[in-house]
């Protein structure tokens, strides 16, 4: 059984009827897309005159125009349209995680009720890109996998701690390796555990497009007015943003909105997408998503750590096949700053941290 948890808005007065604003916001995006109401309601399989019934709707709700037809330029959101296409956006980002998590907790609780004979990998990884396309080959291949998400330092001790059978963290790639690798070592063992490679990706500095603000790279976020969004304390991306900016002598309080964070590469993509900061440090993949400008500062590489014994175990097999396949190496291929020449292979630590 497969669970599933979507976040709904409504949106109306306190003291009238709300206005389910789903439909709503996809067909904002669509028109932001692709200039032209037709076309987006075509791709949500809405009439025009569906379409702009919609519009009037929510606009008669709202109390101003979710549209400005430009000469030439077919219709274009206003202002208070982009908002709400931006804060549907961060919405989805910030919680998806959440959900999903979640979701999978009700299916172990089911699968438990329900007796299922058949034990259920446990994954605890951060929600990332190369993850989600993870799940969508096992689901396809109907192989059934028990999703937490949390941050790296979280993962590999419950893996230490027998809570999950794969873990997932991520190390950079040259100086600042053995630094990152020796917050892990607590909870992985060179003995006990094996690695699985999943990719290695581009961790660099997220801003507007176009950068207006002539961002070049770390030492500009000590410049006066300029607003940064960071990541949570124990995830991968927020030691590596640490042990750069110890490496240009930037203090953390020389940082604004160095305590402001996010929990995923998505939502700090979309936090700065939407004007609410200027700068943010992720994957290349989340800026290519949203059409952010990308400034590249350093690779890594992500693993799952598992038992050295669970390589052989039945439940396992399944779910190692699909990381070895080569349409999941295609999947990770295709996805914008990862490289998966290499996904799929099983090292030992030693091979990892020492090769």
């Amino acid at each position: 059984m497969r669970i599933q948890l979507d976040t709904r808005w409504q949106i109306g007065p306190d003291d009238g009827p709300a206005l389910d604003a789903g439909a709503l916001l996809q067909l904002l995006a669509g028109i932001q897309a692709s200039g032209s109401i037709a076309q987006a309601g075509r791709d949500l399989g809405l009439s025009y005159r569906h379409a702009w019934g919609l519009l009037r709707q929510a606009e008669a709700v709202l109390g101003q125009p979710l549209l400005e037809r430009g000469r030439g330029q077919g219709s274009v959101p206003t202002e208070l349209a982009q908002r709400l296409v931006w804060a549907d956006a961060r919405i989805a980002a910030r919680l998806q995680p959440l959900l999903e998590t979640l979701a999978a907790e009700v299916e172990g609780e089911l699968g438990r009720v329900q007796r299922r004979r058949r034990a259920v990998p446990r994954l605890h990884a951060s929600h990332g890109f190369a993850v989600a396309a993870l799940r969508e080959q096992l689901a396809a291949r109907s192989v059934r996998v028990e999703v937490r998400y949390r941050n790296s330092l979280e993962a590999v001790a419950a893996l230490a701690q027998g809570d999950c059978e794969l873990a997932g963290f991520h190390l950079p790639l040259g100086e600042f390796q053995a630094a990152a690798a020796a917050r892990y070592a607590p909870w992985l063992d060179r003995h006990q555990h094996r690695l699985v490679h999943l990719a290695v990706r581009t961790q660099g500095l997220f801003v507007a497009a176009g950068n207006p603000l002539g961002v070049r790279g770390l030492a500009d976020l000590t410049r006066s007015g300029l607003r940064f969004v960071n990541r949570p304390e124990g995830s991968g991306t927020r030691v590596l943003t640490d042990l750069l900016l110890r490496r240009h002598g930037i203090a953390p309080r020389q940082v604004t909105g160095y305590d402001s964070t996010e929990l995923t590469h998505a939502a700090v993509a979309a936090f700065v997408a939407s004007g609410m900061a200027d700068v943010g440090m992720g994957v290349q993949t989340a800026a290519h998503r949203f059409g952010l400008h990308f400034i590249p500062l350093l690779k890594e590489r992500y693993f799952f750590a598992l038992p050295a014994d669970a390589l052989d175990r039945d439940e396992l097999r399944p779910v190692l096949a699909v990381l070895r396949s080569p349409a999941f190496r295609s999947r990770v291929a295709g996805l914008q700053g990862y490289d998966a020449a290499r996904t799929g292979e099983v090292l030992t630590l030693a091979d990892a941290l020492d090769g």
